[in-house]
């Protein structure tokens, strides 16, 4: 089993910096990725951000591309997600998840990810 405990939301200006943490505790050294999952009122859970250990490859959702960084230190399993230039429709409820070893992973799929956190919200004013 593998734990994670998000923290680092808030409440923020439009044009602000927001870090969200991901820490993770338990059976962490099987993990082979972590993504950085939101989810906004009546939408569905879309994919933000993830990272493969192995290798450090990273994906990016088009629309943070070149303001949000995924980053983890695997010393104290902990992903970060450094987000800048915050907009209000970066509102929502942001999630990190772990993904075990398999034999195929798609990064943008939150159904290849088998532990989640509960939430931090993340609200953007404008």
């Amino acid at each position: 089993q593998v734990q994670l405990v998000e923290s680092g939301g808030g409440l923020v200006q439009a044009g602000g910096s927001l870090r969200l943490s991901c820490a993770a505790s338990g059976r962490t050294f099987n993990t082979y990725a972590e993504g950085w999952f939101r989810q906004a009122p009546g939408k569905e859970r879309e994919v933000v951000a993830a990272i493969r250990w192995t290798g450090g490859r990273t994906y990016y959702a088009d629309s943070v591309q070149g303001r949000f960084t995924i980053s983890g230190d695997n010393a104290k399993n902990t992903v970060f997600l450094q987000m800048n230039s915050l907009k209000p429709e970066d509102t929502a409820v942001y999630y990190c998840a772990a993904k075990l070893p398999s034999a195929y992973y798609d990064a943008r799929r939150a159904g290849m990810y088998e532990y989640w956190g509960q939430g931090t919200q993340v609200t953007v004013s404008s």
